[in-house]
């Protein structure tokens, strides 16, 4: 199965750090969540790795092709046009439409998420996409039913509590898709995912699933980078999931 690393953004929430550098090329105990987050997909089996490029696009290009990583890693070159998440998946297809499903990855989250039990329950549910969430705090709920069907999104401080049997649940920025889901993309460049599996949720199977026992950080803030450092300074490698054949 192929992997589709999103690296395009700006970074913003990194600033200063991304001032020079994309996010990917941000390190965190002295390696770049790019390599960390490649290294991670390799050993879980994924046969193929794209990485889409906006922000400092060459310095990531740069890094991508100096190195031997054991499996190949393409570019979907994204610098003429920033096209946020949903438009960099349709941007990819070119690279992803002959796989039966792919795994879509944001660069700057790290996990030891192990991907063989998520494939298995994308796979037997025939889930046009199955989102990967934990029970932890955001500003971004999402709502799903007993069956851990998207419902929503869900607001604490605006909307009425979840009715019994539903379950809010934050994203983890790790999703299963089916090939399926290009018929039935916008034709638009730019747009984000999420709003697309809301829409989509009315007719199609868009579930989540839980991995609450994983480990998870998202890498988006100075703040993250840092305590991510203090908290694995020292060690060679941090807990990592076994190998798994897709």
């Amino acid at each position: 199965m192929k992997a589709l690393i999103l690296a395009a953004g700006l970074g913003t929430r990194l600033r200063p750090l991304t001032n020079e550098r994309p996010k990917a090329l941000v390190e965190a105990n002295g390696v770049s969540l790019l390599e960390r987050n490649i290294r991670f997909l390799q050993a879980q089996g994924i046969s193929e790795i794209i990485v889409n490029v906006h922000h400092f696009g060459e310095q990531i290009m740069d890094f991508v092709h100096a190195r031997d990583w054991g499996l190949p890693v393409r570019i979907s070159d994204e610098r003429g046009l920033l096209r946020d998440t949903g438009g960099g998946i349709r941007h990819a297809a070119e690279h992803l439409r002959n796989e039966a499903d792919f795994l879509v990855y944001n660069v700057d989250v790290l996990s030891d998420l192990n991907l063989t039990p998520f494939y298995e329950t994308h796979r037997r549910q025939g889930n046009l996409a199955t989102l990967a969430v934990r029970h932890r705090k955001t500003q971004r709920y999402l709502l799903f039913d007993k069956d851990l069907r998207l419902i929503s999104r869900y607001h604490p401080e605006t909307d009425p509590c979840p009715q019994p049997g539903q379950e809010a649940a934050a994203f983890s920025g790790i999703h299963l898709i089916s090939s399926r889901i290009f018929s039935l993309l916008p034709e638009e460049e730019v747009f984000p995912i999420l709003p697309v599996y809301l829409q989509l949720t009315k007719t199609e199977c868009i579930r989540g699933y839980f991995h609450d026992e994983s480990f998870w950080m998202d890498m988006g803030r100075p703040e993250s980078i840092a305590d991510y450092t203090r908290r694995f300074s020292g060690t060679k490698t941090e807990k990592r999931s076994g190998a798994s054949d897709f």
